[in-house]
């Protein structure tokens, strides 16, 4: 979906970031949802450092926030939420399965995440920390068992439940960030219901639009 300059939506997100985090800000599942939704937004580029008035919209300084004619939010599983009750694509109107695409939107965040973000942490940003070394047998341990739990649930079903819903796109997302190990490799079925998901012609879009923006305000030297 082509970003318009003046669609009533509008996201934050950041104008770079280094190489390991491009592809995992969490945007990118905003903007996925957008896409599958079919909904032109534009987008606010922030700085790393961002100016002190940012936390009056999002009081923890993080991407994203989003805007549109009625509200004004932050958390990308809240904004993802709110996008989803506009199209049935990504939640499902029968109650029942609605509330079983939240919950696995919620499971996402706070029973997965948590896990494989401890991780990515350790490994990307404090991997030379002689406490960081000590720490990660116990972190990838904690990050295998979790995804070990979601393996067995997800079995030969190609999505989390009977269809495609904002619980599978929280948690596509999720999973990307242990992209830089080969944890999920080791659950076959875990390794194509990541690829299903990145494999949709919205978070193809998405991701490429984030990247886009990236390889636009590359500081000069920092692909070195």
């Amino acid at each position: 979906m082509p970003l318009k300059p003046d669609p009533s939506i509008e996201i934050t997100a950041f104008r770079w970031v280094p190489p390991f985090a491009q592809g995992v800000v969490r945007d990118l599942r905003v903007r996925w949802a957008l896409e599958e939704a079919g909904l032109h937004y534009r987008v606010r580029l922030l700085d790393l450092q961002r100016p002190p008035e940012y936390l009056r919209e999002q009081p923890f300084d993080q991407v994203p926030t989003y805007r549109d004619s009625e509200i004004h939010i932050f958390e990308s599983g809240a904004i993802v939420q709110h996008i989803g009750e506009k199209c049935e694509v990504l939640l499902p109107r029968e109650t029942a399965a609605r509330m079983r695409a939240i919950q696995w939107s919620y499971a996402a965040l706070n029973s997965v995440e948590p896990a494989l973000w401890n991780l990515a942490l350790i490994d990307l940003f404090y991997a030379s920390e002689k406490w960081s070394r000590l720490r990660r047998p116990g972190a990838e341990a904690l990050a295998r068992l979790k995804l070990k739990r979601l393996s067995d649930w997800l079995g030969e079903s190609e999505w989390l439940d009977d269809r495609f819903t904002i619980g599978d796109l929280m948690m596509v997302t999720v999973l990307r960030n242990v992209r830089h190990t080969g944890l999920i490799a080791e659950q076959a079925n875990l390794a194509a219901y990541l690829e299903r998901g990145e494999q949709r012609p919205a978070f193809q879009q998405a991701l490429s639009d984030q990247l886009a923006v990236f390889r636009e305000h590359e500081p000069q030297g920092a692909a070195a």
